[in-house]
């Protein structure tokens, strides 16, 4: 006998609200922030998703165990790349509810707030801002290192592009799903100002808002803010000034290099020096070269795919075999150089910047 089938409301399909929360160990913080949220969006439907970074400390599992008793939290595992916009996008872009927030999971984020940001959309918002430096907004638990690069990165942020928010450096925002729709084809998927850059893409006619908020302590985890943040920053500036013709990778792809130059110059004027040729010192020069951009890009520019531990070592080999014709044109290049002017600085110069090109096509 066929047996009646359930009634389903439209309520229980769809939420109202999707939070999401980009994570990377932070397994101390899952149940604690499920908890607030339950609590401050009590009578609202609501899901929260975490998109997890392959987290060492397992913080997918901590998601699970919660997810199997209550059906509003989900995960997405991101295995083989890294970096908080990045999965800030994937997390919005698979919300069911119409409207999307975005709250990290150390706490700092005043969950409490967000009913009000949700009334803001209600009334017309797009986008609106959790604040800290609105009235009622507090940022006292920054570090004086970190308060200054926030204020710093605002201030900047707003003059060079009249930013209409007094926050565009907030990881804490709540908007309408179609706006990260509109918008995700032209967003930054490295770094961490996923915020600032929704604003610059989406452009003026962006309805804005604001909730003040009272920046907290965070609990437990790692903080996603390093000394990368203000290359990041800096490299998202220049993408948007230059029409996305410059991108935030290529910028500390370019910056290592400046630096590698600085190594390959010093090691080939000290192999001159011990009274090699010019050839075989610009060989040695270039591969010290390579290898110090390999390290500093490992562990800076390519971060979200950052290799470890043994791994590093089939790494290199592959980037010596794929740099292998930027060697052998920079070598080449310099020779020339070298030949015609035997000035060795502007030799080593000369092959440096034909070998950097074709590295970063392939890197």
């Amino acid at each position: 006998m066929n047996q009646p089938l359930m009634e389903v409301r439209p309520a229980d399909l769809v939420p109202e609200l999707s939070v999401v929360i980009p994570t990377f160990n932070e397994r101390g913080n899952v149940a604690p922030l499920v908890e607030r949220l339950a609590a401050a969006l009590e009578g609202l439907s609501w899901e929260a998703i975490f998109v997890d970074d392959d987290s060492p400390d397992r913080t997918i599992d901590a998601v699970h165990e919660i997810g199997a008793r209550d059906g509003r939290v989900r995960a997405i595992l991101r295995v083989g790349r890294r970096g908080l916009a990045g999965a800030c996008i994937e997390g919005m872009l698979s919300a069911r509810a119409p409207v999307v927030a975005v709250i990290d999971a150390d706490l700092q984020h005043d969950e409490k707030a967000l009913p009000s940001m949700l009334d803001a959309i209600r009334a017309g918002a797009d986008l609106v801002v959790g604040t800290r430096y609105a009235g009622g907004g507090e940022a006292s638990s920054f570090s004086a290192t970190r308060g200054a690069m926030s204020r710093f990165a605002t201030g900047l942020s707003k003059r060079l592009f009249r930013i209409r928010t007094s926050d565009p450096m907030s990881g804490f925002f709540m908007l309408r799903r179609t706006v990260i729709e509109t918008t995700a084809p032209r967003l930054q998927t490295q770094g961490f100002k996923i915020l600032l850059d929704i604003l610059l893409t989406a452009g003026p006619q962006l309805r804005v808002g604001e909730v003040p908020y009272a920046f907290g302590t965070r609990q437990h985890g790692e903080s996603k803010l390093d000394n990368q943040v203000m290359l990041d920053f800096a490299g998202l500036l220049l993408s948007r000034a230059t029409g996305g013709l410059v991108s935030v990778r290529f910028l500390v792809f370019g910056l290592v290099g400046v630096f590698g130059l600085f190594v390959h110059l010093l090691t080939l004027r000290l192999t001159l020096g011990a009274g090699a040729d010019f050839v075989l010192a610009q060989s040695v020069a270039t591969i010290v070269a390579m290898t110090f951009n390999f390290f500093v890009n490992n562990f800076l520019t390519y971060r979200d795919r950052r290799l470890a531990g043994w791994s590093m070592l089939p790494g290199l080999i592959k980037f010596y075999a794929v740099c292998g014709v930027g060697a052998v044109g920079n070598v080449g290049a310099a020779s020339w150089v070298f030949h015609e002017t035997t000035t060795w600085w502007a030799a080593g110069v000369a092959g440096s910047i034909v070998g950097a090109v074709w590295n970063y096509l392939l890197s």
